[in-house]
């Protein structure tokens, strides 16, 4: 169940014909790997008139930015976040984070392509980022992004394991990260396994069976993903260390 203002935020941002992809943690709960989160994040469409339909959605929601950067499009397109927190009645307290460029993310169009659609009893239509596009999203410094990573490919499995298609194969050995689970997709899918090696090397323990090696490989991969992330946010981390020190000199 969505909580009532979660809902009312994202049919304030349906109304306003906002063009916008759910993101975070409120994303993992639709796809049923839970996650409580105060934030509701989004990304956008990088658009004169898409931001003026988001500023419109913001004023309804009586919201206001709590922290740098300023909203401009070119700190979005560089890959910053802007906050705001809400205050209209029904959700006092809400941050609502957007972006419009995610790392190792394709471009709005793509992700907007792939995006899953759900409708709500009441009418209410949500876009929400796909699962694949959201595990990859994930894939942050944050170590509690990664069991929401594992919950949203086991779930995907188990919802659609007699229903395998190339795509969902390639997706579940890709990025599966329950060490018994994995070989036995590798023993399942020999072929599709051997192909995504290169791509993957530590498909080549999981088709061995070795599963203390696997859990290491696993661990591995992991750390250099984080790696990953604290390097593009370096960059991103000291401009907003300068926005900060602008802002406090100019009150």
């Amino acid at each position: 169940m969505i909580p009532t203002p979660i809902r009312q935020v994202l049919s304030t941002i349906q109304k306003h014909q906002v063009q916008a992809l759910l993101m975070g943690g409120q994303a993992c709960v639709f796809y049923g790997a839970a996650q409580f989160s105060k934030d509701i994040d989004f990304v956008l469409l990088d658009d004169a008139d898409n931001y003026q339909r988001l500023h419109a959605a913001l004023a309804e929601l009586q919201a206001e930015r709590i922290a740098v950067p300023r909203f401009d499009s070119d700190l979005l397109a560089r890959g910053h976040a802007v906050h705001f927190r809400c205050s209209a009645a029904g959700v006092e307290g809400l941050r609502v984070d957007v972006m419009t460029r995610l790392r190792d993310l394709a471009d709005f169009a793509t992700l907007w392509s792939r995006r899953t659609t759900l409708d709500d009893a009441d009418g209410t239509t949500y876009e929400i980022m796909s699962v694949a596009d959201l595990v990859q999203a994930k894939k942050t410094q944050r170590e509690k992004d990664w069991p929401m990573i594992t919950a949203l490919v086991e779930n995907h499995y188990h919802s659609l394991h007699d229903q395998p298609s190339l795509e969902r194969i390639e997706f579940w050995l890709k990025e599966m990260r329950v060490p018994e689970r994995l070989t036995e997709l590798c023993r399942r899918f020999p072929v599709e396994a051997t192909t995504l090696q290169a791509r993957r090397p530590l498909l080549r323990i999981a088709q061995a069976g070795n599963l203390d090696e696997l859990r290491a490989a696993l661990d591995a991969e992991v750390r250099a993903e984080q790696a990953k992330d604290r390097a593009y946010w370096e960059p991103l981390r000291k401009e907003l260390e300068q926005f900060r020190f602008a802002e406090r000199t100019q009150r």
